[in-house]
């Protein structure tokens, strides 16, 4: 099975983020982060652990899953 999916996950990544940049509310920045982030780390994991693409990306993530649902930014 040929890998391009991989290339395709890394493409929605970046979509999701430039995607966060376009909205107005922090919730929404937030969340449309999140899963770009997300997608950065499946792109790392399976394009040969991309160690300096899946840490930031992973920390990230999980920032952005603790202001979503635990500090409920606005």
């Amino acid at each position: 099975m040929d890998n391009n999916w991989v290339e395709y996950v890394g493409y929605l990544a970046s979509v999701f983020i430039i995607g966060s940049f376009l909205t107005s509310k922090v919730r929404s920045i937030r969340i449309i982060n999140f899963f770009g982030c997300v997608c950065f780390v499946i792109y790392g994991i399976y394009n040969g652990l991309l160690w300096p693409v899946i840490i930031p990306n992973g920390i990230l993530a999980l920032v952005q899953v603790y202001h979503i649902f635990i500090k409920k930014s606005t």
